[in-house]
């Protein structure tokens, strides 16, 4: 699948690749935190302050529908190295803007770009990985998350703080420009999909809009976001609001979650490869639904509490991606990969931001900061995790 004539190891490209996929997340989440900051010196209201945030969500999941058809035609690290350089000058946008329009535009720009080449790095990962270490993979990858949630979200808001809001995002322009250029130098060639001398593109993809096993990789896809994005964009506000935790102290909760993330993430994907990924998956799911209980349930409590509480949510919670997104990039052979991963993220983008909309619907504001009803929020996003076990055991493995 991929040109190994430069000898580039897999440790070696994963570790990239989690580079790339750092800036995507970091790019992401440093804007929810800098949500008071940005209404403030922009005048806007928290509804506008949404619709900026959904833009990137929205543009991502209508990107990845369109390319999906035509994917596959490219070598991998062409369309990578287009879709990160349209993402990190997306980024720069937006430290350059000045209006609420023009940031709203830049965020779609990088919502676009990114979600492509988001799903491009996963299609890369499926493709050079070989399936009996292809969760240890994404579990190198996940760890990108981690990293970017205990320093990333931490350092961007210190720097909006020490300068303006928008220098986080010239930061994460600049350290994408690097990553582009390494990325360029290293990665080889990534275009076994295309060396059939049968290849024909349109019937693949008529083909993979017809396979009922793509289909259920996608709603194994949905059901894991549902069940985590229900209560994780009201979480900060619950913590804070109903919880206790001081709102200063906000920034541990990422940091605690993202630091003991970066050890269990690859270690969850080596227990994924060893033991079997729908028994991983089933404990994640068991300690998940536990610990999603007991917050959305429980009242004020003290700092080290709710940080044990955060550490436990990210490891299970945030962990139940790694086996899923093992076996969502097994459901269909390599010709139809590029497509396919291009509709699941399509479908995360979605139901990312449908979920939050949902949550919208039932949490309301109570007395003081405090939020109403996030107890059904916490139920609603245990029984879809629940549901998404038998989801799992649907999908068959294509390789």
């Amino acid at each position: 699948m991929m040109d190994s004539s430069r000898g580039v190891s897999e440790r070696t490209l994963l570790l990239l690749l989690a580079c790339v996929q750092f800036t995507h997340i970091m790019d992401f989440m440093v804007m929810m935190p800098l949500g008071p900051q940005l209404m403030r010196e922009l005048g806007i209201s928290a509804a506008a302050f949404g619709n900026i945030i959904s833009a990137f969500a929205i543009t991502a999941g209508v990107a990845g529908l369109i390319m999906a058809p035509f994917s596959d035609r490219f070598d991998r690290k062409r369309l990578l190295l287009f879709c990160y350089a349209g993402f990190a000058l997306g980024t720069l946008a937006c430290g350059l803007s000045t209006t609420p329009g023009m940031l709203m535009a830049a965020r779609a720009m990088c919502g676009a770009f990114g979600g492509i080449s988001s799903a491009t790095l996963l299609t890369i990962v499926a493709d050079v990985v070989p399936a009996e270490r292809r969760a240890r993979g994404m579990g190198i990858i996940m760890t990108a998350f981690s990293v970017a949630a205990a320093l990333g979200v931490p350092l961007g808001l210190k720097l909006a703080q020490w300068w303006k809001w928008e220098a986080p995002f010239l930061v994460i322009a600049a350290l994408a420009a690097l990553v582009w250029v390494v990325l360029a130098k290293v990665l080889p060639p990534v275009r076994g999909h295309l060396d059939r001398v049968d290849a024909d593109h349109r019937r693949d993809f008529l083909g993979l809009l017809k396979d009922g096993n793509a289909w259920t990789g996608i709603l194994l896809m949905v059901a894991c976001v549902m069940g985590h994005f229900m209560v994780i964009p009201y979480l900060s506000p619950y913590l804070v609001g109903n919880v206790g935790l001081a709102e200063e102290h906000l920034f541990l909760v990422y940091l605690v979650g993202g630091v003991v993330t970066i050890f269990t993430g690859p270690f969850v994907g080596r227990m994924a490869d060893r033991h079997g990924r729908f028994l991983v998956f089933c404990i994640l799911i068991a300690f998940a639904c536990g610990i999603i209980f007991h917050i959305s349930t429980s009242g004020p409590l003290p700092l080290w509490h709710i940080l044990l509480n955060a550490a436990i949510f990210f490891i299970f919670a945030s962990g139940r991606f790694i086996p899923a997104q093992a076996v969502i990039s097994l459901a269909v052979p390599s010709s139809r990969r590029g497509a396919y991963m291009s509709l699941v993220s399509c479908a995360r983008d979605l139901a990312s931001g449908v979920t939050a909309a949902i949550g919208g619907m039932i949490v309301v504001k109570g007395p003081g900061v405090s939020l109403l009803h996030f107890d059904r929020l916490g139920i609603i996003a245990i029984t879809i995790s629940v549901c998404s076990l038998l989801v799992f055991r649907l999908v068959k493995v294509a390789e």
